[in-house]
């Protein structure tokens, strides 16, 4: 597997061995389990070890992970495959690994961890063996993580499992505690991973740092559809039901992801499923033809959804790589959804969506002509990145402005009123700004945008993005409000007050700081240094039996 620009191998580095608070603490910053699947001919694939040995997974969690973990197809995956999936945690045995939650004030939104799902990095080996009964060797080796770095998990599996198959559970058991001695994922850190005597370099990713560490090739895995990947961002833009298929779980899971990262910056905030398979716990949930599809992305290999999910609207079709002589020859029009019979159907883009921007044919010559030229993919790649991300932040900007527009002036920040508050999101006066500032000026792309906007208003990924922004500029407010509070002479304040206000006012100050005590990252000790000062004074002013009272 290719080496990610987010991390390299540097071989025979001896790695110190820190011992850690607890055990397992530092392996649980990176991943929550390792697992070996293998298929039982009474049972069929069967969990044969999970390790470290104290990890809980519930039945159904063990099922799904069992199902994931071998290819879903008929095209018969001989040697070694490597894929990934993501699935849904059960409820009520969700545990919390407080670091996450504070290393995910600090990642890009789209990297933080979601404690509701398991991500799965999946190493399947299959080889003739005819001391088997079934003539086959199959097994995989998979490791789960609630972080989603897709480029590292997969490099990291694809050491550790050879090395299981070679020398069985002991290597794995090293491998883990190996990772139970790497340091915690610190965004915007560059660390020394050590791995078999080996060490992977690796770039967190921070608000501003987003490195290669969960990335795939968005250019190859788009390379049969090219013409079509505008059309795609605004599928993906505005949740709309996506199902990719294609021969390989490889091929289905790398082009789901490619989907996710196509709005990057800007979070996916609805379901999907790089890998997905007709065992699936959901299986019936995603596929019922009694209501419309759900808003999610799925990746499948088995011609059996081909009938089962050709009620969907959006049907990617994923073909082989193409050669340089064919490439720019071999593109296809978009089919009308109802087209696809089979699995076995040509590649291209089934659906009857009419996209609401004009498409930039430019983009389009400059990734065919690296093609015939010769460009390598990495560089291929970086421009596809860069024309998407540039895309979405076009997009986005004009909204980001409308919402600074949205917060009141510091000047109207009192010390004796609660914090202000963001005003409410007006979608109507929003678009009215569109004609004459919107995303049209900084990307060139004609079209709909206002069209566009409104169905993005409907999406989840529009609700994720203004409940984040909110959370953030509120947050921001009280902190300008608790800076308001530092600096105001206080006493002069209470001199003529009654003590109910005076009370009041002790009340806000404990608030902000059980606010400051929760969001440290973001207050200055000076800050509640003055504040407590404050507090003391202020509830000195009081006489002792209510002092008594408020016991402070």
């Amino acid at each position: 597997m290719e080496e990610s620009e987010g991390f390299k191998r540097i071989s025979n580095v001896d790695s110190p061995k820190s011992p850690t608070v607890l055990p397992w603490d530092r392996f649980s910053n990176w991943l929550h389990c390792a697992c070996v699947v293998t298929f039982d001919l009474e049972l069929g694939q069967a969990m044969e070890l999970i390790y470290p040995g104290h990890i809980r997974l519930t039945e159904k969690e063990k099922m799904n992970i069992c199902y994931l973990s071998f290819p879903d197809s008929n095209s018969g995956c001989m040697g070694d495959t490597q894929f990934h999936f993501r699935i849904r945690q059960c409820p009520g045995w969700r545990q919390i690994v407080r670091s996450q939650l504070q290393f995910n004030r600090d990642y890009p939104v789209q990297l933080q961890s979601d404690n509701a799902y398991y991500y799965g990095f999946v190493f399947f080996r299959q080889t003739k063996d005819r001391s088997i009964r079934r003539g086959y060797f199959q097994k995989s080796v998979l490791l789960v993580s609630k972080l989603p770095f897709i480029s590292l998990f997969s490099q990291l599996v694809s050491i550790i499992a050879p090395e299981y198959f070679e020398n069985g559970e002991p290597s794995l058991e090293a491998a883990c505690h190996d990772i139970d001695q790497w340091p915690p994922p610190i965004p915007g850190e560059t660390l020394s991973l050590p791995i078999f005597g080996e060490v992977i370099q690796a770039t967190v990713p921070a608000q501003h740092i987003v490195p290669s560490l969960f990335e795939v090739d968005i250019f190859s895995a788009f390379q049969t559809v090219l013409p079509h990947v505008q059309m795609l961002w605004e599928l993906v833009l505005t949740c709309e039901p996506l199902v990719v298929m294609a021969a390989l779980p490889t091929v289905a899971s790398t082009t789901v992801q490619a989907l996710i990262s196509l709005i990057s910056p800007l979070q996916y905030c609805t379901d999907y499923r790089p890998y997905f398979t007709i065992h699936d716990s959901e299986f019936k949930e995603y596929t019922t033809k009694t209501q419309a599809p759900p808003p999610v992305i799925l990746g499948v290999t088995n011609p059996f959804f081909a009938k089962t999910l050709q009620h969907w609207p959006h049907i990617i079709r994923i073909g082989e790589m193409l050669g340089d002589a064919e490439a720019s020859k071999s593109f296809n029009k978009i089919k009308k959804s109802s087209a696809l019979k089979t699995l076995d159907s040509k590649p291209g883009v089934y659906t009857r969506y009419k996209p609401f921007l004009v498409k930039d044919k430019s983009i389009l010559k400059r990734l065919i002509k690296g093609i015939q030229s010769k460009r390598p993919v990495e560089a291929q790649n970086a421009i596809m990145r860069r024309y998407f991300l540039e895309l979405t932040h076009s997009f986005m900007i004009p909204l980001e402005r409308y919402m600074a527009s949205l917060m009141p002036l510091q000047r109207n920040i009192s010390p004796h009123k609660g914090p202000p508050r963001l005003r409410p999101f007006d979608p109507e006066e929003f678009l009215k700004s569109v004609d004459h500032s919107g995303p049209q000026l900084t990307s060139g792309i004609k079209g709909d945008w206002e069209g566009l906007y409104r169905r993005f208003f409907r999406s989840q990924n529009f609700e994720g993005w203004y409940q984040h922004r909110q959370n953030e500029v509120n947050q921001k407010l009280e902190v300008l409000h608790m800076e308001a509070l530092c600096q105001a002479n206080l006493m002069d304040w209470i001199q003529d007050k009654e003590e109910v206000e005076i009370v009041d006012l002790i009340m806000r100050i404990q608030d902000k700081l059980n606010f400051a005590a929760n969001n440290q990252h973001s207050i200055s000790e000076e800050s509640i240094q003055k504040l407590e000062c404050h507090l003391r004074s202020v509830v000195s002013s009081l006489p002792e039996d209510l002092q008594s009272v408020l016991k402070i």
